[in-house]
């Protein structure tokens, strides 16, 4: 399995945001996470990508624990989160040989992968422009292009398409599909057309819990839309 969680529990204080979670996701499927705001989603994700320690439970990415060894974790995760964090006041090509240095790519090797990302990810006439005169459907493409920078196996995204218009949408979409192919995908989102057009399987947590985990075809077959699907697992209280 290219990501396991097992039991996984994370509290602050007196919320329980994550309450004994276990899901595992096969190498090269592209899954689905889906939730109401405050179901753990996120946190969820900062876990796995090593950012937050678990209050009990675990996490492995390529068989490997992510608290025991967070530095290999991060070697083979590319992690995008909410909210983009980006250097503004640097130039496009220039952020992305910075976080590709960081991941040990030097000279030759780092000026191609860099190559190779911008024209990937859509970036050649925006390469040499500041970070901040880009709008947000490029930003987050320069957010996509560093979480790949060091060609991850596993590529964890947390609402990746949040505040871009449908066109937008459209082009991050397909970009997503296109990487995906020799990679596991985890994304979170509320847009369920994003679901239906890139997913395998839907995993559904709610207030902590996990409350669905299946295929699409599956979801679909008692169910009608997934937007039903949705409705149906987070609107009633979980026991």
């Amino acid at each position: 399995m290219s990501l396991q969680v097992q039991q996984l529990t994370k509290i602050y204080g007196a919320q329980r945001a994550l309450d004994d979670i276990s899901f595992s996701v096969r190498k090269g499927e592209i899954v689905g996470f889906l939730g109401p705001n405050g179901a753990g989603k996120s946190t969820t994700m900062k876990i796995a990508t090593t950012y937050l320690p678990p209050t009990s439970g675990s996490v492995w990415v390529e068989g490997i624990n992510v608290e025991h060894q967070p530095i290999e974790v991060k070697k083979m995760i590319g992690y995008l989160p909410e909210h983009n964090p980006l250097y503004l006041d640097m130039y496009v090509h220039e952020y992305l040989q910075f976080v590709g240095s960081v991941y040990g790519l030097r000279g030759t090797a780092l000026r191609i992968r860099v190559r190779e990302l911008v024209e990937m990810c859509g970036l050649v006439r925006e390469q040499n422009k500041r970070i901040e005169a880009l709008s947000k459907g490029y930003r987050q493409r320069v957010g996509l292009a560093q979480a790949l920078i060091h060609n991850p196996q596993v590529l964890i995204l947390d609402e990746p398409t949040s505040g871009l218009d449908p066109n937008q949408i459209l082009e991050i979409r397909k970009l997503i599909k296109a990487i995906s192919d020799n990679k596991t995908v985890i994304f979170s989102t509320h847009i369920m057309q994003e679901v239906q057009a890139l997913c395998d399987r839907v995993i559904i947590i709610n207030k902590g819990k996990i409350v669905a985990d299946d295929s699409i075809e599956n979801l679909l077959e008692n169910n009608g839309n997934l937007e039903e699907v949705f409705r149906s697992f987070t609107s009633t209280a979980v026991a």
